[in-house]
């Protein structure tokens, strides 16, 4: 009931053929784009109700369609399956997202799809201007288009076309409309993830855009006189390895704006992801840090806790969330204090009774409910988190007593198809969790869980049940995080390096009221730069090698005893790429002191409502205004 489709809002998307010129009567040399396949993008509309306020938006999407349903010359033929091998490899674009993208075919796919729903878009975008408009000029002043990330970039090409193949505008006043309407968003500083597209791949699918792509970067390198390495870094073309077009560089080029999504992403941007852009344009550059919505992950996902924070503050919270800073003036209310301990026991029992029920297993609502719920790859460091459990255990069994709060430690989340060394942790942290119940002294005190299927509605149980919120990425590594805002604001207290919207977070909540550990991104990059070597951790750490020991005598995969191979390979001789071992040590000391705070329940029942009450500045609605008002030039 939420999904409308618009069978009238019907438009071409073409791949492939060559490009022709042609002068046209005026003299102008203009580019004629031929193409043999073309795939239609039919419209669908998700109903968005606003927030007790009469108004629903509609969140527009597009689902690939074949230009006909089948050949029937093979159909006659008696040639069933390729009658429709034309229609189901159109309709393939839309059916799954993020496909394995290690092959070439893979790849052909993804790119495939960036481009179905960039150009659907954009024709969608020019035939609503056009309804009111006949004017382009009028385009950025009518239109805003925000690139998330690298991947939707192909679209400053595909507008380009448009203004000047079909539109006949001059090259610079094509490109001045354009570079008004896009801005940037910047969502990850890690170099594989800032999308590269083999020239090869993209002469092959999209030749008009190619060539686009080259003339703006030959128009935009002639336009500024910068040493030869600076021209290099500038360059939308990568020369090596391969020659490939980095979409990074056309969004920062044909963007108004760029902006990161936490303070310290930010600054790492202008520094040093893409310090020559930030030298030539500084104006360009801004902060726009995450936000989450209060009305799904508080409101809805915590419906005791929303309830109890209404009974004491009102309930303008819901719209406004500074509202939430009344709560300070209930730290030292025991009574207050006692309900809300209250409502946490009782949205754990509630998550022990559904993972009974769904996964048939036990955990204790009087242990630590400990989580980290995130993507999985070795940057955000599960590993580590995992060698802190095995140390855990090993210090149990070597121990006479044990004197450590029960603890159950959470995993969940989803690995990319390729990933081989994020399956391999997945399968690390599960084999973790059986030794564990292999050991009678082992499973009375620790317990992990590997949550499968890691989604929203499932996010929306956890998120209200957790006391800590594992937020432990290398720093300098994570661009902002929303899972930490959303543990934070359900009053699960955060241990977490100085890294994303971590450091907002310890700035807004105090200094008490936040578990911080680990190098600076400052201290990494030091670390890195003369030569970091994980084995002096190895040699000088008893306990790393204790535990390394245990993983390479098979004690975790007796029917495979080489099976974590590559994971001892990459905490030694592949050099522990995320400082997993230079954060060691600092990691234990501070789950150490978590385990004494904890058995403090007045102590940390106040640092979990202080929490809550400092949340304010991370409302997406705060964020979304911000960008309204700072990008997009919307009146309030």
């Amino acid at each position: 009931p939420w999904e409308i489709g618009h069978s009238e809002h019907l438009f071409p998307i073409r791949y492939g053929g060559k490009v022709d010129f042609h002068t046209d009567p005026h003299g102008i040399l203009r580019a004629r784009w031929n193409t043999p396949e073309t795939v239609m993008a039919m419209a669908y509309d998700i109903l968005i109700p606003g927030y007790a306020n009469k108004v629903v938006n509609t969140l527009r999407l597009w689902s690939a369609k074949s230009s006909r349903d089948f050949n029937l010359v093979y159909f006659n033929e008696g040639d069933y399956i390729n009658s429709v091998a034309d229609k189901n490899h159109s309709e393939m674009i839309s059916k799954v997202l993020y496909p394995k993208d290690d092959t070439l075919q893979g790849k052909e796919l993804r790119l495939k799809q960036e481009y179905f729903f960039v150009s659907a878009t954009i024709q969608d975008i020019l035939r609503r201007f056009f309804k009111k408009h006949s004017d382009l000029n009028l385009l950025p002043d009518k239109v805003a288009i925000q690139l998330n990330d690298t991947h939707p970039a192909v679209a400053i090409a595909d507008l380009m076309r448009i203004l000047v193949d079909e539109k006949s505008l001059p090259w610079d006043k094509a490109w001045e409309i354009s570079s008004r309407t896009f801005a940037y968003t910047n969502h990850t500083i890690l170099p594989e993830a800032l999308e590269t597209w083999n020239v090869d791949l993209l002469g092959t699918l999209l030749p008009r855009h190619l060539q686009i792509i080259y003339e703006i970067n030959h128009r935009f390198l002639n336009s500024i006189k910068l040493p030869s390495s600076n021209i290099e870094a500038l360059s939308l073309i990568q020369e090596h390895p391969v020659k490939a077009v980095r979409m990074a560089n056309l969004a920062i080029h044909g963007s108004h704006s760029i902006n990161g999504v936490s303070a310290l992403h930010t600054e790492l941007l202008k520094t040093r992801i893409f310090p020559h852009f930030y030298a030539l344009s500084p104006e360009k550059f801004n902060n726009k840090t995450n936000g989450i919505t209060p009305r799904r992950w508080l409101k809805l996902a915590n419906p005791r806790l929303s309830e109890l924070i209404c009974d004491a503050i009102g309930d303008k919270w819901i719209r406004d969330l500074d509202e939430l800073k009344k709560l300070e003036s209930f730290v030292n209310d025991s009574t207050f204090c006692e309900r809300w301990r209250q409502v946490k026991h009782e949205n754990k029992q509630d998550f022990s009774e559904y993972l009974k029920k769904t996964l048939r297993t036990e955990v204790s609502p009087d242990s630590i409910f400990d989580f980290q719920t995130k993507r999985i790859h070795e940057y955000k460091r599960q590993l580590l988190n995992a060698l802190h459990i095995i140390h855990l255990g090993l210090r149990i069994l070597d121990s006479k007593k044990n004197a450590i709060q029960p603890h159950t430690f959470f995993f969940a989340g989803k690995a990319a198809p390729g990933y081989f060394m994020a399956k391999l942790i997945i399968k690390f942290i599960t084999s973790i969790g059986d030794w564990i119940e292999r050991e009678p002294k082992l499973r009375k005190s620790i317990k992990v869980v590997f949550l499968p299927n890691y989604r929203v509605t499932l996010a929306e149980k956890i998120m209200p049940a957790a006391d800590l919120s594992q937020q432990i990425s290398m720093a300098g590594t994570e661009a902002s995080g929303t899972g930490n805002m959303k543990f934070a604001i359900n009053g699960a207290l955060t241990v977490g390096t100085l890294d994303g919207a971590n450091i907002e977070i310890l700035e807004a909540v105090g200094d008490t009221n936040i578990f911080i550990f680990g190098n600076t991104a400052e201290q990494i990059d030091s670390l890195k730069k003369t030569g970091y070597n994980p084995n002096t951790y190895i040699e000088a750490d008893k306990r790393i090698a204790q535990i390394l020991d245990l993983i390479s005598q098979g004690h975790l995969s007796s029917a495979e005893p080489g099976l974590f191979a590559p994971i001892l390979a990459e905490l030694s001789s592949h050099g522990d790429t995320y400082c997993n071992l230079a954060d060691f040590d600092s990691y234990t000391k501070i789950m150490s002191l978590i385990d004494k705070e904890y058995g403090d329940q007045v102590t940390w029942t106040k640092k979990s409502i202080l929490n809550v009450a400092n949340m304010g500045r991370f409302s997406s609605d705060k964020v979304i205004q911000n960008y309204a008002r700072e990008i997009w030039c919307l009146e309030k």
